[in-house]
């Protein structure tokens, strides 16, 4: 081989070399794409999730694309008032029992005197074959139980924290974080309760957690809502192990495109992906959930009317919906002074919705 030939050889090589390596840019996109996350196996986010809390997110799984659960919300003191009246009206009992902690004092319908009577309705109602969820309309740590009926509303669940004070709240061992710790406490013992006697418990705290119209909401980023939720679940499962919870994550729609994720406390904290509405269930709301979901079931926590059946041929994953106090069964109502035809295409759009065979009632959960 002569001389000249090497150096021919040497330039062919180091263009072989350099056409099979890739530019900068595409070495970059390799390095800075995340893996696939893995399928989502159905596995409650708390690893020492009851044998019943287990069973129950399987199921919600199996029928998510195929069937959704009906429900109704009941408060503390009306116990199943507003289910039975919606089965009446409706022809179906409600698959989903829901109810509240409350906040105010005295007969009222909120009522903390009535936390014991909703528990054991709660128990009643599982051995009958409902699904549990509750929620909790808290009054401010800055005050104490009960609130008064006519205040408490506007005065303190509806009332802020000035930034000051949630900046306290969020920080262990002050004052303020102290006082609200003994809330969850309180709540806790009655959870309890639930767990002994093997009930799971879809939990909703912090509900509709983007809405600024409630104390806890409204707080965008890591140090904000997010950060409480994370927070109630560390003290209901690390402290009180509070196992038969399913953590129902919950934002309140309509809201502008994107917000809900800046209330997402991550993966690791969430079961159940959910958001209440009480106007149209637009699509675009579907599908933000369904990504934030990552495979997790999704959820219409509450809703004010009976939608129309044909939803679900589009919005097909959600898992359950709740009717909000008696707002479902007011549809299978007529009202004073309100036309035969009107109170009759009321009547006749909640009964298809609960007739739709997609549409589970009470003891139709698992499906056979």
């Amino acid at each position: 081989m002569s001389r000249s030939a090497i150096p021919l050889i040497a330039l062919a090589v180091a263009s072989a070399v350099v056409a099979q390596t890739p530019p900068p840019a595409a070495l970059e996109t390799q390095q800075i794409r995340p893996p696939s996350p893995p399928p989502y196996a159905c596995d409650p986010v708390n690893a020492n999730a009851s044998a019943e809390a287990r069973a129950l997110l399987k199921n919600l799984c199996a029928i998510s694309g195929k069937s959704i659960l009906s429900g109704q919300h009941n408060f503390p003191a009306h116990l199943s008032q507003h289910s039975e009246k919606l089965a009446q009206a409706a022809g179906k009992y409600p698959a989903v029992w829901g109810s509240d902690f409350g906040f105010t004092g005295g007969d009222d319908k909120d009522s903390v005197a009535h936390r014991q009577e909703m528990i054991d309705e709660a128990k009643k109602q599982a051995a009958q074959g409902s699904i549990i969820t509750l929620c909790w309309h808290m009054l401010r740590p800055t005050e104490d139980e009960p609130g008064s009926p006519m205040t408490a509303w506007r005065g303190s669940v509806q009332a802020r924290l000035t930034d000051e004070q949630w900046a306290e709240l969020i920080t262990p061992d002050t004052p303020l974080h102290k006082r609200w710790e003994q809330y969850m406490d309180t709540a806790a013992g009655y959870l309890k309760q639930l767990r002994d006697a093997h009930v799971p418990v879809l939990f909703r705290p912090m509900h509709e957690n983007n809405g600024s119209f409630f104390w806890w909401g409204g707080r965008p980023g890591m140090g904000g809502t997010a950060e409480l939720f994370r927070q109630v679940y560390a003290r209901m499962v690390y402290v009180h192990h509070l196992d038969n919870l399913l953590w129902v994550w919950n934002q309140n729609g309509p809201a502008p495109t994107g917000e809900f994720i800046n209330f997402f406390p991550g993966q690791k904290y969430v079961d159940i992906v959910s958001y209440d509405n009480y106007r149209p269930l637009a699509d675009r709301f579907y599908y933000e959930l369904m990504d934030l979901a990552e495979g997790k079931p999704v959820a219409l926590g509450e809703i004010g009317q009976p939608f129309a059946p044909e939803l679900l041929n589009t919005q097909t994953r959600w898992v359950y919906f709740m009717g909000w106090s008696d707002i479902f069964e007011r549809s299978g109502d007529c009202r004073p002074n309100e036309a035969a035809e009107q109170c009759q295409g009321r009547q006749a759009r909640l009964k298809a919705l609960f007739a739709d065979p997609r549409v589970l009632g009470r003891g139709e959960f698992p499906p056979k």
